[in-house]
């Protein structure tokens, strides 16, 4: 049905892009479009909304366990971040500080979070949001007094202090001051109502006349997956330009509504905090910040919010989207509040795999009548983070799109590979304190160096957009020579499992094949065998291994090359570990790092004769 279904018409620029090749094999790719003006600073924007539409919905938040929602409005926002201001002013932060010290917060998501967040930058104190595995999840906190040692915070923000005691306990905090939101700590916070209450003044208001487009706003932490983490600079140039650059491809961005979205992903992540906070701030959006999170134990909450709220734009990662999949399928009153107002969907983090693309789209067709744009984005917590962009309608699922305006992307021949590299304003300055890692991570005519692999749909026609062509990291050999693209069969590997299979990581390096540890997709499982397993049962399970091979067998049969077959196939119950680095909060998974600490599985997985739980294709 979702073939024949038109999709739902849209507002966007027709796919366009000027092309340079280079004598030596390099690309470079422009987009033609004019970049609408961006704001002049983070703070522009409350400025702007309060004075038009001082009674529209900012942020909104759950209250409890019922149905109530805390609700604070553009005017009220503008308000209480220059109050917040005002008072950490008055306590020697931010300008009154005579440097640029950060406020660190360790919380998730919420309205304190993100006034606390608003009320520092326009304070002249930058922010710098920590993960909560390093404060709530480790073992040793290793990873935090690392960032602490880096950045040299002068005022550190919980929302509930106790929770965060013990990671506190493993830091110097001689010097620096602490706030909370609910419960103060054992040895003395601020309340942030003790700042709100601050009357906003003359200090504020010479504050914002003081911001610079490039003042550093943020220190956003990578995820340290392969060493400790490190501190990429974002200024408001870098993520009011990258605002701008993606409402550049609305055909009239002056009358386009207002968004409304929904979302859990975390602040302390560029696709979160940037793309999604401040984008929807910049343009005068509504955010209703989901609890709930892509895990068996938070999803429940993220169903309970999406069938209270209708977003008229939804983006989430390939893990959420893999278990809300599902759930539309099989629960159609949860479908039509989802889709009543939408009209633009879209993940990030990792490549969406075609079949739950498609599900999706059968699911917006039988409900609404007609598919929707699904739009993905690409970039990196150096770039603000979005470079590239798909904001067509297209059949085709996996695409990092064409290059924003403003944006120069270069592709450079590596071996058969195109390594992506970029300039633009939305780019880092470099790393904070790390001018080693800031000297590495540009080329010789200063483009930022990704890392990543892209490719063009069509050769022959450039303006159908790049596909992901990979980690250049994280393609290996076999023992013939012959070289895996790990990206691409990862993606494939799920397609193939029929969503069984919520994510993978692919091994054979210096091996005959390929093969594949797999994370079940868990509601999948459950719903395909009709009874309520338990994780250590459906990874055991031989009616879903079977299932599973045929998809693979399928796979292969298509698939005749050495370098495109997954021969085996073995299902893990111990998901990926944030504290050791194997994921981020948004659910990316560290290939290398992960088959490296799960070598025991590894084995398992190439041992002859195999088990009884190993799938064999």
């Amino acid at each position: 049905m979702n073939a024949l279904a038109p999709f739902r018409r849209g507002g966007n620029h027709p796919p366009r892009v000027e092309v340079e090749r280079r004598p030596d094999g390099s690309i470079l790719l422009r987009n033609p479009y004019p970049l609408v003006t961006p704001p002049e600073n983070l703070i522009a924007p409350f400025r702007r909304w309060a004075a038009e539409a001082p009674d529209r919905i900012w942020l909104a938040e759950r209250t409890g366990p019922g149905p109530g929602w805390r609700k604070v409005t553009y005017g009220e926002a503008h308000e209480l971040i220059s109050r917040i201001a005002e008072g950490l002013l008055a306590r020697g932060l931010g300008h009154a500080s005579g440097g640029h010290a950060p406020l660190m917060i360790l919380s998730g998501n919420s309205i304190d979070h993100a006034l606390m967040t608003y009320g520092a930058i326009l304070a002249g104190c930058p922010v710098a949001p920590v993960s909560r595995s390093y404060s709530t999840q480790s073992s040793d906190f290793a990873k935090l007094r690392y960032v602490v040692d880096l950045v040299k915070p002068r005022a550190i923000y919980a929302d509930d202090m106790p929770v965060y005691e013990k990671a506190l306990a493993a830091l110097d905090l001689t010097g620096i001051k602490l706030f909370h939101s609910r419960r103060p700590h054992s040895a003395g916070s601020t309340a942030i109502a003790e700042l709100i209450a601050t009357p906003s003044g003359a200090a504020a208001r010479e504050a914002y006349d003081r911001l610079a487009f490039d003042d550093v706003a943020k220190f956003l932490f990578t995820s340290g997956s392969t060493g400790m983490p490190k501190a990429a600079i974002n200024t408001h140039r870098m993520m009011c330009t990258n605002a701008a650059m993606l409402r550049s491809m609305l055909a009239d961005p002056a009358n386009e509504p207002p968004a409304v979205t929904l979302t859990w992903l975390p602040w302390n992540h560029s696709f979160g905090g940037n793309s999604v906070l401040n984008g929807t701030t910049s343009w005068g959006g509504t955010i209703y910040l989901d609890g709930g999170a892509p895990t068996l134990q938070g999803f429940a909450e993220t169903l309970r919010n999406l069938r209270e709220v209708s977003p008229t734009t939804y983006s989430n990662v390939p893990a959420a989207w893999a278990m809300l999949t599902p759930e539309l399928e099989r629960d159609p009153v949860l479908a039509a509040t989802f889709f009543r107002d939408l009209k633009q969907l879209a993940y990030g983090g990792a490549a969406l795999s075609q079949d739950l693309g498609d599900r999706i789209q059968a699911v917006a067709a039988r409900t609404v009548g007609h598919r929707l744009p699904f739009s993905s984005g690409y970039g990196a917590t150096e770039t603000a983070p979005t470079i590239c962009n798909v904001h067509w309608a297209t059949e085709r699922m996996g695409l990092i799109g064409l290059p924003l305006p403003g944006i120069v992307l270069k592709l450079v021949p590596v071996g058969a590979k195109l390594d992506v590299r970029v300039k633009g304003d939305c780019v880092t300055p470099g790393y904070f304190g790390r001018p080693d890692l800031t000297a590495k991570a540009f080329d010789e005519e200063g483009f930022y160096q990704l890392g990543d692999a892209a490719k063009f749909v069509d050769p022959d026609d450039p303006s159908k957009g790049l596909v992901f062509d990979g980690r250049v990291v994280e393609d290996f050999k076999l023992d013939t020579g012959t070289f895996v693209n790990a990206g691409r069969l990862r993606i494939q590997a799920i397609e193939a499992a029929d969503g069984l299979i919520q994510d993978a990581l692919v091994a054979g390096i210096d091996r005959s094949y390929a093969a594949i540890l797999a994370w079940p997709n868990v509601a999948a499982c459950r719903a395909f065998v009709g009874e309520d397993l338990s994780v250590a049962e459906i990874v055991a399970d031989q009616r879903i291994l079977a299932r599973i091979g045929e998809g693979l067998a399928r796979h292969n049969a298509d698939h005749p090359g050495s370098s495109t077959q997954i021969r085996r196939a073995l299902l893990m119950t111990e998901p990926p570990s944030l504290d050791a680095g194997e994921t981020t909060d948004k659910g990316y998974v560290n290939q290398s790092l992960s088959l490296e600490r799960r070598a025991d599985l590894v084995k398992r997985l190439y041992a002859d004769p195999p088990g009884a739980e190993v799938v064999v294709a």
